[in-house]
């Protein structure tokens, strides 16, 4: 079955047979493919861990007439998209698209493809995951994938580091990239006075505009000019930053350690309960900077780390990337309006909901903020939770609890129907209790839940 999002490329195609997932290689690659592996660079990116490894399968699966061989990468537990990564995940993806780029030259072959959508998290880090994404140098071209690399990752950064807003949606509404106009347009005159930000956005919108019908002899783009490009890229890149002011989340365990032996209680409780389970797989759901993801990772193999904050999520991956490796998925998500499907026939990207099948979800001083701050009633919540897990530790904070009284001090009437009992009205439809703790002297409770004909 063909990978949905891989159609585009006639070098070949991601597809999934017995459950997994393999990577056929088509004849007419064969030439720049062959050049790639035995010429040393697929190794070198290998072992520099720019690129996924793989191995090779001698045989064709999908019966194509078109088949080179078969290859089948390594596994990525949990796959992100760009419109869901922090500003310094997509950072370090485009510093490792260009440095993929630089290395290939040595190897006299360039990057062909500059697509965002061809980097993932793994082990913390990300990675380039797109194996036929390289091809045989030709020092008489340009960089073909030039204005695509701007649009996927110097436009988008550019704009959050110039505006100091968290714009990671907007590669939602462009897919294919941030369109140089689109770009030019919002970003401000400061951005004209970097030479990096005038070379590859507004001069390069510019240029891009005039006519293309220009005939003659093409013009040999040298070496040096092509290190120099990347350079420059990189220079650009790296000195864009996100210094985002504080948001209402920056500081939030500091303020919640003050409470009297609260952290420390909710994390006794909570850590017996996960020794209850068997666990693959966790969501954090509003997981903050991350302490509880960090509790999770000792008893599952895979936590993905949620949040709507942006700064919050930012500094949870900072944190982990500076580790060996690292099991935690840092995502910028809002689940009052978690990522769609999208693409062609809505399938070629998936949305957070199809994807994220876990065993357990941690929703931890969340769900006030849901049916307070969102108007989202408790079934739905309970709904949603429902499809996406197993087992379910999620705490329930009193109306009389002062981050409530705080959020409602307008609006009284949003507590017509925030009770404990019909919070445990509305799960019992979808969950069973298994058990139930109150959280030092807070008045907070906890509560381990599995869900019905699990």
């Amino acid at each position: 079955m063909h990978h949905p999002s891989s159609y585009r490329d006639p070098a070949g195609f991601v597809f999934y047979k017995g459950g997994n997932l393999y990577r056929q290689v088509n004849q007419v690659f064969k030439k720049d493919f062959d050049c790639f592996t035995q010429g040393g660079l697929y190794q070198h990116l290998v072992e520099k861990k720019i690129l996924i490894p793989h191995q090779t399968i001698h045989e064709n699966l999908t019966g194509s007439a078109d088949w080179y061989t078969t290859l089948q990468p390594e596994t990525i537990p949990f796959v992100t998209y760009p419109y869901e990564w922090c500003f310094d995940m997509l950072k370090d993806a485009a510093l490792l698209t260009l440095e993929a780029a630089k290395e290939a030259m040595a190897y006299q072959m360039m990057l062909r493809d500059a697509s965002a959508y061809n980097i993932q998290l793994y082990n913390g880090k990300p990675i380039f995951i797109d194996t036929l994404s390289f091809e045989r140098y030709d020092e008489r071209k340009p960089w073909i994938a030039y204005r695509q690399f701007c649009e996927h990752f110097f436009a988008p950064l550019a704009l959050m580091h110039y505006l100091k807003q968290p714009l990671q949606n907007l590669l939602l509404a462009y897919p294919d990239g941030i369109p140089l106009t689109v770009a030019a347009s919002m970003l401000p005159f400061q951005s004209k006075l970097s030479l990096h930000g005038y070379l590859h956005l507004h001069l390069q919108n510019s240029i891009s505009k005039k006519s293309k019908a220009v005939t003659g002899q093409s013009k040999v783009f040298s070496k040096q000019k092509m290190k120099n490009l990347l350079q420059s890229l990189a220079d650009g890149i790296k000195s864009f930053s996100f210094q985002k002011n504080q948001t209402a989340w920056s500081n939030y365990y500091e303020e919640a350690n003050q409470r009297a032996d609260y952290i420390t209680s909710k994390k006794s409780i909570i850590n017996k309960w996960l020794d209850q389970l068997s666990l693959k797989m966790v969501l954090d759901a509003g997981a903050n900077e991350g302490e509880f993801s960090e509790l999770a990772t000792k008893k599952a193999a895979y936590v993905i780390s949620t949040d709507a904050d942006h700064t919050s999520v930012n500094k949870l991956y900072n944190k982990i990337k500076q580790e060996t490796t690292s099991n935690i998925y840092p995502m910028v998500i809002d689940l009052a309006n978690p990522s769609p499907a999208i693409g062609v026939n809505n399938e070629e990207r998936t949305s957070f909901l199809k994807r994220t099948k876990v065993d357990l979800i941690l929703a931890l001083a969340l769900i006030h903020h849901l049916v307070l701050a969102r108007n989202i009633p408790f079934s739905k919540i309970a709904e949603m939770f429902y499809l996406l897990t197993r087992y379910l530790i999620i705490e329930f904070v009193p109306a009389d609890d002062k981050k409530v009284e705080i959020m409602t001090s307008h609006k009284k009437n949003l507590l017509n129907n925030y009770s404990e009992e019909n919070f445990t009205s509305a799960f019992q439809n979808y969950f069973a209790l298994l058990d139930k703790q109150t959280i030092a002297s807070t008045g907070r409770t906890l509560f381990l839940m599995e869900k019905h004909n699990a």
